[in-house]
């Protein structure tokens, strides 16, 4: 798949003013995601449609959690075969390849767990990851999709067959190291903590205490389960206090963020940020300045931010997510 890059991704024309962004694109992932949407929606029976199917306006297209809990929607674990080829098909168009294989990597580690905790934990189960549908799949109108689990919530609004809305995007690893087992040494989110410690680690002394807002990290990311990102001024170091070798490691981290999802989607990210100006960007970290304890970080600009927390099982647990600071779910942050 073809690497987007911030320091070259095409300037949009005109000032952006809302979230709805994909109006402007030659949109590839819109009409992808309503062929595969559609694909499963026909192959499911009545009771099944039902269970998945909700109104756009339903305050459950906005109650999305990443946490183990009871979900509303359909399940893997209730599918056919055939049903569930189709569903891993629809979650296949809302993302990247590396982004495929970090979702479906984050649900089979629902295993690991259970083979951990061996029943002293909450339900562990790699097919308990639910579908839903908000409105009908269709080129036409306005509808959306999730898929959601223990550590994944991905969410998707279509608006006339464009997608206008691609967050929240959680992606979580518990463990964030597999220590032990045939699966030892795995590292689902390897990438987004590695980058930025080789960041942090590339700061000299007065800019890594300009970075660092809190000697201790906070015990989650902010704001989750909640329709709109937190409007808190971002904090740490800004992106025009960076050498030229610091910016590009920036930037770095945060196409990471971006190439998991489709090429179309992460195009219009970037080019947001860069029409915004990078300059206004800062870099906050927050714990220790190394795996060996909790720490975590925040990524954010005017369009976007990027939290990520390692603090939970002896710093072996991940939760990071992109929200869009001009308004989750497709709808204006002003008009929440």
């Amino acid at each position: 798949m073809r690497k987007i890059k911030l320091s070259v991704a095409l300037a949009a024309i005109g000032t952006i003013a809302a979230a709805v962004w994909a109006r402007e694109l030659i949109d590839q992932s819109g009409p992808q995601m309503t062929v595969a949407a559609s694909r499963l929606f026909a192959a499911l029976d009545d009771s099944q449609k039902a269970k998945a199917t909700f109104a756009f306006d339903s305050p459950e297209r906005l109650n999305w959690h990443f946490i183990p809990r009871p979900r509303k929607g359909l399940p893997l674990k209730e599918m056919t075969s055939a049903q569930r080829a189709l569903a891993f098909g629809l979650v296949q168009s809302g993302v990247s390849d590396s982004g495929y294989s970090k979702a479906t990597t984050i649900m089979s580690l629902e295993q690991v767990l259970k083979d951990m905790e061996q029943g002293k934990g909450p339900t562990r189960d790699p097919e308990l990851y639910f579908l839903s549908f908000f409105g009908e799949p269709s080129t036409k109108g306005k509808w959306g999709w999730r898929v959601e689990g223990h550590h994944l919530s991905l969410n998707f609004v279509i608006d006339e067959g464009k997608v206008v809305s691609a967050t929240p995007a959680f992606f979580g690893s518990n463990p964030a190291e597999v220590r032990q087992g045939p699966r030892a040494g795995l590292r689902v989110l390897a990438e987004l903590e590695d980058r930025a410690l080789r960041l942090l680690q590339a700061l000299d002394e007065s800019q890594r205490k300009e970075a660092t807002v809190e000697a201790e990290a906070p015990p989650e990311v902010r704001a989750p389960n909640t329709p709109q990102p937190p409007t808190a001024a971002a904090v740490g170091i800004a992106y025009a206090k960076l050498t030229d070798d610091q910016k590009s490691m920036l930037r770095a981290l945060i196409e990471a963020y971006a190439g998991d999802m489709p090429d179309d989607i992460a195009s219009a990210w970037l080019d947001e940020i860069k029409n915004a100006g990078p300059e206004s960007i800062r870099f906050a970290w927050m714990g220790a300045p190394d795996r060996s304890a909790g720490h975590a970080y925040r990524v954010q600009g005017p369009t976007f931010l990027i939290e990520f927390n390692n603090t939970q099982n002896g710093a072996n647990h991940i939760h990071s997510l992109w929200r869009n600071m001009l308004g989750d779910f497709g709808t204006p942050v002003a008009a929440k």
